[in-house]
């Protein structure tokens, strides 16, 4: 299916691009999220007179982004969980628990945003790890997981 995309959306393409995609990912997430549009005739006149707009929506949301980032540089939040003597958690500690932890430092953040690419965190210590603000920022935090 080809659609117009109405903003940028990481390994498919920027505002405005016409790509082909599966009928499935359109017609179940791209569209009702309304990241794209069917690239009818009609839908790329209307894209091509709302293409300003658009664009200072995108960057209003890239600026908001960043400054995001800028205030969370740095920031460092701790997850209590109970845990061996080995430092070993019962449990783990995963993004959803970062999110909250986040949201009680002052950051309202996605559960989908926070980035763990090695997994939730299953151990006591103090962790680096990525919170994709937008497709372009992406912030660094550290987590530290303490025992209960």
């Amino acid at each position: 299916m080809q659609i117009i995309l109405l903003e940028k959306v990481v390994n498919l393409g920027n505002l405005g691009d016409v790509v082909k995609v599966k009928d499935g990912y359109a017609r179940n997430f791209l569209i009702p999220k309304r990241i794209a549009k069917r690239a009818t005739p009609a839908a790329l006149a209307e894209f091509e007179a709302r293409r300003a707009e658009l664009e200072k929506i995108a960057a209003e949301k890239l600026a908001a982004a960043q400054g995001v980032a800028e205030k969370m540089a740095g920031v460092a939040v701790s997850v209590a969980r109970k845990a061996g003597m080995d430092g070993r958690l019962f449990g783990s500690v995963g993004n959803a628990d970062i999110a909250d932890a986040l949201k009680g430092a002052g950051f309202e953040v996605d559960k989908a945003a926070v980035r763990m690419p090695e997994g939730p965190l299953k151990a006591i210590g103090e962790f680096p790890l990525d919170i994709a603000l937008h497709t372009d920022v992406v912030a660094t935090i550290a987590v530290n997981v303490v025992a209960e």
